[in-house]
C-alpha cells in the first residue's frame, strides 16, 4: 500500500507516490496558477492531478491509504481546513471537503515546513530519531520542530515559525513586521544583504570580482567564495553571519534538545565551512555542552522531496 504527497507551492505543485517505508517511487508536478485559479479551483486541479499522478504511477485509488498535503501558510488540521496561506492568497479553504468530491480517501493536510522537517525524520537526515528540529535557510527561515515522530505545531497549528524570535531588539527589520528576528540575520536573503553591504564598502574585495561588479547577481554562495579565495571581506561576512545563525540555533537547542538539528536550503551545501564552526558554537555556548549526549547540526539531505514525504505520513 501506499500514500500520496503533495507539496501545495506558489509556482508548482508536486505530488509523490511515497511508500509504507517512506521511499519514493514516483513524482510529479504541475504549475499551481493560482493567480488564474479560485480557491477552490485550485485544489480540485490538485485533486485532479494526483488522480493523474496515481495512474502514471500504474496504481489506482485501492492502492492508496492516504493523502496528505503540505502547504505554506497556517492549516486548520483537524478539520483540513486551510486557515491562512497569503502568498497563495487562501484564506479558510476547506481543502479535506473539497479533496473528497474527487477523491474518496482520508485527507490530511500540514504546514509546508513542518511536513519537510517531517519527511527528514521518516526518510532524510534525522531517520532514526524521534526528536529533531529542521530549519530552511531561504527567502526566510522556515522551520519544522518534530517530537516522538509528531510534528509540533502547537494548540491552534502556528508553532514552529522558528525564524520569527527575536534576535537584536529593535534590529534589522522583518518581514513579518517586527525588527530583530532571526531570519532577519540568518535567511539567505539575510545573508545576501550582508554580502552586498560588504562589496559596496570594499570596491576592491573580491566579492566585487566574482559578480563581475555586478552586485545583482550576489547569492548566498558568494560570500563564502569570497572567503575561499582569501579576501578579508568576504570571511568577514562569512563569520559575521555564521556568528548569528549559530545564536539563534544554540537557542533552539537549549529550548528543545533535539537530538539533530537540520539545516536546508542552498546555504548548507557550504558543508563544513558552515557546519564545522556552528557544532564548535553548539559544544561551546549550548546550556547542554558539559552532557555525554549532544544535539547533531547536520544538512538535511532530501531536499525538495521532503515536503512531499512529511506530508505522505502525517497519518503515519
Amino acid at each position: 500500500m501506499y500514500r500520496v504527497g503533495i507539496d501545495l507551492g506558489g509556482t508548482n505543485i508536486a505530488v509523490g507516490i511515497v511508500d509504507e517505508q517512506g521511499k519514493m517511487t514516483y513524482k510529479d508536478s504541475t504549475l499551481t496558477l493560482h493567480a488564474q485559479r479560485t480557491s477552490e479551483e485550485l485544489v480540485e486541479a490538485m485533486a485532479e492531478f494526483t488522480l493523474q499522478v496515481v495512474k502514471a504511477a500504474g496504481l489506482t485509488l485501492d492502492d492508496i491509504i492516504s493523502v496528505g498535503i503540505g502547504s505554506p501558510g497556517t492549516p486548520d488540521a483537524k478539520n483540513g481546513i486551510l486557515l491562512y496561506a497569503n502568498n497563495l492568497n487562501m484564506f479558510n479553504v476547506p481543502m479535506r471537503e473539497i479533496m473528497q468530491r474527487t477523491i474518496n480517501k482520508p485527507i490530511y493536510i500540514g504546514n509546508d515546513a513542518n511536513c519537510a522537517a517531517l519527511g527528514e525524520v521518516v526518510a532524510g537526515g534525522a531517520k532514526e530519531t524521534d526528536t529533531a528540529i529542521m530549519i530552511t535557510l531561504g527567502t526566510g527561515v522556515g522551520g519544522g520542530i518534530v517530537i516522538n515522530n509528531k510534528i509540533y505545531d502547537g494548540f491552534n497549528n502556528a508553532g514552529g515559525e522558528l525564524g520569527h524570535f527575536v534576535m537584536v531588539v529593535d534590529g534589522e527589520y522583518c518581514t513579518c513586521g517586527r525588527n530583530g528576528c532571526f531570519e532577519a540575520y540568518s535567511s539567505a536573503t539575510a545573508l545576501i544583504n550582508q554580502t552586498i553591504k560588504a562589496a559596496k564598502e570594499n570596491p576592491e574585495s573580491e566579492i566585487n570580482k566574482i559578480v563581475n561588479n555586478d552586485l545583482d547577481k550576489i547569492d548566498g554562495k558568494t560570500a563564502f567564495d569570497a572567503m575561499r579565495a582569501g579576501d578579508t571581506a568576504g570571511k568577514a561576512v562569512v563569520e559575521n553571519y555564521i556568528r548569528y545563525l549559530g545564536e539563534g540555533i544554540v537557542s533552539l537547542i537549549n529550548i528543545f534538545q533535539p537530538e539533530v538539528l537540520l539545516i536546508g536550503g542552498g546555504i548548507s551545501k557550504e558543508k563544513e565551512a558552515l557546519f564545522g564552526p556552528l557544532n564548535e558554537m553548539a559544544k561551546k555556548y549550548a546550556y547542554s555542552k558539559d552532557e555525554s549526549k549532544q544535539t547533531k547540526i547536520m544538512p538535511a539531505v532530501l531536499g525538495n522531496d521532503a515536503g512531499i514525504i512529511g506530508a505522505a505520513m502525517l497519518d503515519a
